[in-house]
C-alpha cells in the first residue's frame, strides 16, 4: 500500500489532467518549459516539507483549528523557497511572479493536507507529496511543450527549426492554455477508456 502511494499521483490521480487541482498556476505559467519546471520544483518541494510536517504534528492540532495550522505551515514553507528562488534564481523568480507566493492557497498543497497528511504516517505522507509532485510537474511540462513549442517555435528558449518560422501566438495566451489543457485531459481520458476496454 505505501508504495501505492507514490505511483498514484503520477497517472492514476493526477492533480493536473484528473483532480483538476491548481489549474490558475497550471495555465499561467506554461507558456515556457523552464517556468513550468520551475513552479513544478517549488511547489513538489512545498508539498513534501508540508506533507511531513503536518502528518508529524497531526495528533497534537486540534479539529476545529486545522485549517489555520495547515495554512501557516504551508506559508512558512512557501516562504522559504520563494525566498531560495530570489537568491538563486532571480530571473526565474521574476517569470513567475506572484505565482510563487500563491502556492499558499494552491489547492493541491492544502487539498493533499487536509485528505491525506492529516491522516497518514509521515512515510505515506513523503510518498504521497513526491508522487502528487511528480504528477503535478508532468502536467505542467506537458502543457509547456506544446505551448512553447507551437506558440513561440522554442524550447527551453532554444528555436526548433521547424516551429520558429510562422508560430501560433495564440498558444501562449489564455485560449492557447486552455486549448492544450483540455486536449490533454481528454487523451488522457482517452486512454484509460481504450485500457478499461482492453481488460
Amino acid at each position: 500500500m505505501t508504495i501505492n502511494n507514490l505511483f498514484k499521483g503520477i497517472w492514476k490521480e493526477n492533480p493536473t489532467f484528473v483532480i483538476a487541482l491548481g489549474i490558475c498556476p497550471t495555465l499561467a505559467v506554461t507558456t515556457s518549459m523552464t517556468n513550468a519546471l520551475g513552479m513544478g520544483l517549488a511547489t513538489m518541494c512545498v508539498l513534501i516539507c508540508s506533507n511531513l510536517f503536518i502528518s508529524l504534528i497531526r495528533s497534537i492540532v486540534p479539529d476545529n483549528i486545522r485549517i489555520p495550522v495547515y495554512i501557516v505551515i504551508i506559508a512558512t514553507f512557501v516562504t522559504i523557497i520563494d525566498k531560495l528562488i530570489q537568491a538563486y534564481s532571480p530571473l526565474l523568480s521574476a517569470n513567475l511572479g506572484i505565482f510563487i507566493p500563491l502556492i499558499v492557497v494552491n489547492c493541491i498543497i492544502l487539498g493533499r493536507a487536509e485528505a491525506f497528511a492529516s491522516k497518514n504516517s509521515p512515510v505515506d505522507s513523503v510518498l504521497d507529496a513526491i508522487g502528487m509532485g511528480i504528477g503535478f510537474i508532468i502536467g505542467l511540462s506537458c502543457i509547456a511543450f506544446f505551448r512553447e513549442l507551437l506558440g513561440e517555435g522554442k524550447l527551453y528558449g532554444f528555436s526548433i527549426p521547424l516551429f520558429c518560422k510562422d508560430p501560433a501566438l495564440i498558444m501562449i495566451m489564455a485560449p492557447g492554455g486552455f486549448f492544450v489543457f483540455g486536449l490533454l485531459r481528454a487523451l488522457k481520458k482517452h486512454l484509460e477508456l481504450r485500457r478499461a476496454e482492453e481488460k
